[in-house]
């Protein structure tokens, strides 16, 4: 006999995966129409906004789990229900399709960022960028936050760049390693790190934080965000992926400061 605190966990863990909070009807009726998107986090606010305009033309919900690409890979690996992975590297990408985890030939290549030095909107820090910057100076006695460099994609970026640019041996005992790029850049915005590493789209979304300078794109591979269905997407999550991939989301993702990646 199944025991009625069993059931209701079951229900519980229905309602988080679908978003709804009707019946257990309603449930098994729409879960087919709500597409679960695994979005790295720097793509939160844009993510917010496709997936209110794919709504206003399909009538398909759409539900982001946003976390660093890396978290997000792992977590698919693990069976999580995802139906679409939109990544801010491609490697964590690679991973998946490595893994044949993907579905053939619905992996593509969305949109570009780039990788900006931030400071709080009222320090006065100058800093310009270039081989041999004195970045440890611009520290002073604090810390620089970014991505975890062994796998969050702007802490990857951000070692890359440090590194071609000759200054990461003088900071990299500084590093705050946050365990995404927004998390970092709220270290910066409360202003317990004096400088951090972040992607231009969530600088330009914090306004407590400012940008300080951009780092040259022969510095560190191109900031691109793939998009792919998951082995198991459902046939909404392709009409998702296909609405994010059309020109008609194009002013959105300009929007919030992406570019093209074509």
């Amino acid at each position: 006999m199944i025991k009625r605190g069993f059931v209701q966990a079951l229900l519980v863990g229905l309602f988080m995966v679908t978003g709804l909070a009707g019946a257990a009807g309603a449930v098994a009726a729409d879960s087919g129409k709500t597409v679960l998107v695994f979005g790295a986090a720097s793509l939160t606010d844009v993510l917010d906004e496709l997936g209110r305009a794919f709504t206003a033309q399909t009538q398909v919900q759409v539900k982001s789990s946003l976390a660093a690409s890396s978290a997000l890979a792992k977590q698919i690996e693990a069976g999580a229900p995802a139906d679409v992975f939109f990544s801010a590297d491609l490697e964590w990408m690679d991973y998946l399709q490595q893994r044949d985890l993907l579905r053939p030939g619905s992996r593509h290549d969305v949109v570009l960022n780039r990788l900006v030095l931030i400071a709080p909107v009222d320090s006065k820090v100058s800093v310009k960028i270039a081989p041999g910057f004195d970045l440890l100076k611009a520290l002073g006695d604090g810390k620089l936050a970014t991505g975890d460099p062994d796998s969050v994609p702007v802490g990857k970026y951000a070692h890359t760049a440090l590194e071609k640019l000759g200054v990461w041996d003088s900071v990299s005992s500084r590093i705050v390693r946050a365990e995404n790029v927004r998390s970092a850049l709220a270290f910066v915005a409360r202003g317990e790190a004096p400088l951090g590493i972040v992607y231009r789209t969530d600088a330009l979304a914090e306004k407590r934080v400012r940008i300080v300078d951009t780092f040259p794109e022969d510095s560190h591979p191109p900031v691109t965000y793939p998009i792919a269905l998951t082995k198991g997407a459902s046939p909404e999550a392709q009409r998702f992926e296909d609405f994010v991939t059309s020109a008609a989301a194009q002013p959105i993702f300009l929007k919030y400061g992406f570019q093209p990646a074509h």
